[in-house]
């Protein structure tokens, strides 16, 4: 379609802007994606014949200077939208409302920009327990204006980014970008989740962005994408609309083009090549190809992998022969990176042919073998071995071939299954070591709390931190629970006992003066980055410290001092719902 024949000089400036903000998001619109009405189209049309005559000589003649005239509009449509983007005041990007979490919408205003780098770098090298996690995208996330030293709009914003792809959360990707309309200030981000969701043949998943999207989309791989989905989505003319007039721009990309060309369906040659620079250029290969065959080797990006296994396109490895050692080389490579099935690899183990002397002595054997063949041999002696301590002593040799190989991870799963069916009080000494690293210990599934009321932690009065007992009820009976302790000469308050009642008092909980005596306050516990902190009200950084202490720990197994450090920073910030949480955590007696 020439948009030269639809539209006349006046309005096609109109058209320069109008084409940013196109995108796959027409299923609530009319199909005129322009606005345009049909009758206002032909009018124009034949204005335009009448005067084809004399616009002939003026074309002619100023032919070059209107190209470079449209190059230059061209060029300052994308410079004033780009400008447009980085003046627009951008103070808030979140997902939750402060208030939701006992924060605020200046949580980060007295904070360092340097100071938060430094803390969400040291975040980014642990890998946290689910606990830390929740705390950081609470943090991350809340809606707030950003840190007013050392740091940007833009980088707080690549901060939050960054976060969310090594957390590789898709669920909270998604809302946080769709909620946001976020295409262009997190392009690194949405290229994250689309191509994830393309990896998984999931198209309708990875259009759904473009689909909730009505801003204008700056990036060129994005547009790209958005491009086909609109075709996806049946809205062809939509697609090659905004095509055209991209073309118009100088968008070029000869690849791209002949594929999309194929698939609107103006040329029925099929284009053989098969580009894998990008995962969306790989799958349109594949949709544009009915007899597309492409076969991966240890060069081959994660992400295609991913593609292949998911739209079943590995038949080829299914049929390899065990002669092939390069491919089965690149199988367990694949395996180890977590994109082959390890059952297929050692199904492939299975078929190696060794004589009746080689599976007898399959410990010595083992080292006068390639590595392939020696792991294939020692897995079929494991299938065949009975007696439990060697086969723990063969599990391990096979461990440690995959690990000297670096493909430590090529035997992971297989492995956990074989050290399920061990008995671990019969595993001697000198194997404990390597059972207990490798095995995937069961957490014993929770169940519901039980009170013991002749301990103040464990008693009925936590209920209060689950918004189950009333502010005057709490007061007498905690106040009834006090004096009865205080008669009683052998109850000796624990960390826990003083954590929860300092924690009531925080709430305004009114507790009698007389009690005061019964424990001791150490503020000194607290760090002293994290108390100055609390002296500036910096709520965010000092909510990411307390993720930094946490780290991969699982919240109730970290000792009593540290959690009194962390709720009395967090009753100081008055962040009572993430206290809450953890309170109800660590505090009762869970059975």
């Amino acid at each position: 379609m020439k948009i030269s024949k639809l539209l006349n000089k006046k309005n096609f400036s109109i058209i320069l802007i109008l084409l940013f903000g196109l995108s796959a998001n027409a299923e609530d619109k009319p199909v005129d994606i322009w606005n345009i009405d049909k009758k206002e189209i032909e009018e124009n049309s034949i204005k335009d014949e009448k005067v084809i005559s004399q616009d002939k000589i003026e074309v002619n003649e100023n032919f070059d200077s209107n190209v470079y005239n449209m190059q230059s509009q061209k060029d300052n449509t994308i410079i004033n939208l780009e400008e447009e983007l980085e003046t627009r005041e951008i103070k808030i990007i979140g997902l939750y409302d402060p208030e939701d979490y006992g924060l605020d919408i200046n949580m980060w205003s007295n904070s360092d920009g340097d100071q938060l780098k430094s803390i969400l770098k040291k975040l980014s090298s642990i890998n946290l327990s689910k606990d830390a996690i929740e705390i950081v995208n609470i943090t991350l996330l809340t809606n707030a204006y950003h840190p007013q030293k050392n740091i940007s709009e833009k980088e707080f914003l690549k901060l939050k980014s960054n976060w969310l792809i090594k957390n590789s959360n898709l669920e909270l990707i998604q809302k946080y970008l769709i909620q946001n309309k976020a295409i262009n200030l997190h392009p690194n981000l949405t290229k994250f989740i689309v191509d994830h969701h393309l990896s998984n043949t999931n198209i309708e998943k990875a259009c759904e962005i473009f689909f909730k999207n009505d801003e204008s989309i700056l990036d060129k791989y994005l547009l790209k994408f958005n491009i086909y989905c609109l075709i996806k989505n049946n809205k062809r003319e939509d697609a090659q609309l905004v095509l055209d007039i991209n073309k118009e721009l100088g968008f070029k990309d000869e690849y791209f083009e002949k594929k999309i060309n194929y698939l609107l369906e103006f040329t029925s040659e099929i284009d053989n090549s098969i580009s894998d620079k990008t995962i969306l250029d790989f799958y349109l290969a594949h949709q544009t190809n009915p007899k597309f065959n492409f076969e991966p080797n240890d060069k081959t990006k994660k992400i295609i992998w991913n593609y292949l296994a998911s739209a079943n396109l590995l038949n080829s490895f299914q049929e390899i022969d065990i002669s092939e050692i390069e491919k089965i080389s690149t199988i367990e490579k694949a395996v180890h990176e977590k994109n082959y099935p390890e059952k297929d690899l050692f199904n492939l183990y299975k078929r190696f042919q060794f004589n009746f002397n080689q599976i007898l002595n399959a410990k010595a054997v083992f080292k006068t073998l390639p590595n392939i063949e020696g792991r294939a041999l020692i897995y079929q002696k494991i299938l065949l071995e009975s007696e439990m301590v060697e086969k723990l002593k063969l599990l391990k040799i096979l461990k440690n071939s995959f690990e000297n190989d670096n493909l430590g991870e090529a035997f992971d799963l297989e492995l956990k299954v074989f050290l399920e069916e061990v008995n671990p009080t019969e595993i001697p000494d000198n194997l404990t070591s390597f059972y207990y690293t490798n095995i995937q210990i069961k957490k014993d599934e929770k169940n519901k709390i039980k009170f013991d009321n002749d301990i103040i932690h464990q008693s009925k009065l936590i209920n209060y931190f689950n918004g189950d007992y009333a502010k005057s009820k709490i007061s007498k009976d905690t106040n009834n629970f006090l004096k009865k302790i205080k008669k009683n000469k052998k109850y000796f308050l624990s960390k826990k006992d003083i954590i929860l009642l300092e924690s009531l008092k925080y709430d305004g909980i009114e507790i009698s003066e007389k009690y005061d005596n019964l424990y001791e306050i150490n503020d000194n516990e607290i760090p002293s980055d994290i108390q100055i902190m609390i002296n500036n009200d910096e709520k965010g950084l000092a909510l990411l410290r307390i993720a930094e202490v946490i780290g991969q720990d699982n919240i109730e197994r970290i000792d009593d001092d540290t959690i009194y450090f962390i709720i009395t920073t967090l009753n100081k910030l008055n962040i009572d719902w993430i206290r809450n949480k953890i309170l109800l955590k660590v505090l009762p007696l869970k059975v």
